[in-house]
């Protein structure tokens, strides 16, 4: 059995639900675009993929923190400035999907 299973499991899952997010804020906007009946930029796909594609990176960097955190021998205060960090970054690239969503439909 691997030590702290549900710390880790849960780790998974909020990661999931990171990577679903940002799938599902890009499918919606370039299928609603092209259901818009105007022809979409190309740079504002790009940019929508990129931010989206951040938004999935960022989330996959703060997993392997926090797994290391859960695996770490010792005991850690709640406090933690890089953990709290990369949660703020990874919030301002979802807020940047949405704006990239945002300019990409309308």
């Amino acid at each position: 059995m691997i030590s702290n299973y549900a710390d880790h499991s849960s780790n998974e899952r909020t990661f999931l639900s990171w990577v679903r997010t940002a799938m599902a804020v890009v499918g919606f906007g370039l299928a609603a675009a092209r259901l818009g009946g105007g022809p979409a930029q190309l740079w504002s796909e790009v940019l929508m993929l990129a931010a989206g594609a951040l938004v999935v990176g960022l989330a996959f960097v703060r997993m392997r923190h926090v797994r290391a955190r859960i695996a770490a021998a010792e005991t850690l205060d709640d406090d933690a400035l890089p953990a709290d960090g990369l949660l703020m970054l990874l919030v301002a690239a979802l807020f940047a999907l949405l704006a990239a969503f945002a300019i990409h439909v309308g």
